[in-house]
């Protein structure tokens, strides 16, 4: 028998607190029926024999196989549905008057349909016509209380209810695959939106935002220094020459002088900030918790490390960037924030590039 799995076990669990009420149950019954209605024994014999007695072996059954299946994990299913086997032989013995006590032997067999294994059900078949023929066999009041009918229609019975336990499992299967399969497509479908979405918010060429996004970010950055009067930094970045790069060395190390800058601003700025590329060869960044000075020596560190890089594509040379960058004041409109990092990129590009502007 393989191992449980997590939900199985805490269903092996509920069964043997089930077996647990059922003695309760069948202790109530009996002391009501000695008490309220007509009952043929004396007060010592019904208080031993039929109430102390039987329940004490109900429960000693439970518990040593409890124990069972705390040390024998592997056996859980088994000592489960022996137990409740011999719980209802038990119980049969104590109410051979009853027609309809030999109901009881369904009881392991519904248990064994909880966990879904055909294998474990016709265990449970075969446990309970064994424990028929033992109590037809070992009992003679329940013996005298059979008709021939009952001896072939209880088996039967038995028989078809575990057709339709095992109709019920082949069903259960069935329903479990298909939702199964429809919970898979609905994980596809959501992985493929946030694919979508993800492609729809980013530029494929950098990995940052585009600039639709950027803006999206960009007003909320103005709700953010609006609501709590707070400041935050935009930054505009260019490359140097870049229309000379691609035309000297091709688009496709244009691309690649790109995506290397790309790299160095997002490996430099914070997880609060935002990077985008918003438009050819130029960035925009968003800053956040930060001041005038860290925010200079951030957007200096990009600088910086941008100058650095040499290029192989390029023959080794190294490529620039210039940066305007400006800081919100409360009550500025978005334009007239974004014509400030303008300017303030302009005049470092006109006043000798490779340099930073406030």
């Amino acid at each position: 028998m393989q191992n449980l799995t997590d939900q199985e076990t805490k269903w092996v669990r509920k069964v043997w607190i089930s077996y647990w009420y059922i003695i309760g149950v069948q202790f109530v019954a009996q002391l009501f029926s000695y008490l309220f209605l007509p009952y043929d024994a004396k007060v010592v014999e019904f208080y031993f024999y039929v109430l102390l007695y039987p329940t004490l072996k109900m429960s000693l059954t439970v518990s040593l196989g409890w124990v069972v299946n705390k040390a024998k994990h592997k056996y859980s299913f088994h000592t489960l549905l022996i137990a409740g086997t011999i719980l209802a032989i038990l119980i049969i013995k104590l109410n051979t008057d009853i027609r309809i006590i030999s109901a009881l032997f369904l009881l392991p067999i519904f248990v064994s349909v909880i966990f879904y294994r055909f294998r474990l059900t016709l265990f449970s078949a075969i446990l309970q016509l064994v424990g028929f023929l033992f109590v037809y066999i070992t009992d003679e009041s329940y013996r005298n209380h059979l008709s021939n009918f009952d001896l072939v229609a209880i088996p039967c019975f038995l028989g078809l209810c575990t057709l339709l336990a095992s109709i019920i499992m082949i069903r259960g299967r069935e329903l479990q695959e298909a939702l199964l399969h429809t919970m898979t497509a609905k994980q596809e479908l959501m992985i493929q939106y946030a694919i979508i979405r993800k492609q729809a918010k980013m530029d494929s060429l950098t990995n940052l935002y585009n600039q639709a996004s950027f803006y999206e970010h960009f007003d909320i950055a103005m709700a953010y220094g609006g609501d709590r009067s707070s400041s935050f930094f935009l930054a505009l970045i260019d490359i140097d020459n870049f229309k000379a790069i691609n035309d000297t060395y091709g688009h496709l190390v244009g691309d690649v002088v790109l995506s290397r800058v790309a790299k160095v601003i997002k490996e430099t700025i914070t997880t609060n900030d935002i990077a985008a590329r918003y438009g050819g060869e130029e960035f925009a960044l968003l800053l956040f918790e930060t001041n005038f000075d860290k925010a200079i020596k951030l957007v200096e560190t990009i600088r910086t490390a941008v100058s650095s890089l040499q290029h192989e594509e390029m023959a080794g040379t190294n490529v620039t960037i210039s940066i305007g960058i400006t800081s919100y004041e409360p009550a500025m409109s978005k334009e007239a924030l974004f014509e400030r990092a303008d300017i303030n990129l302009y005049k470092a590009k006109r006043t000798g590039k490779n340099r930073i502007v406030t």
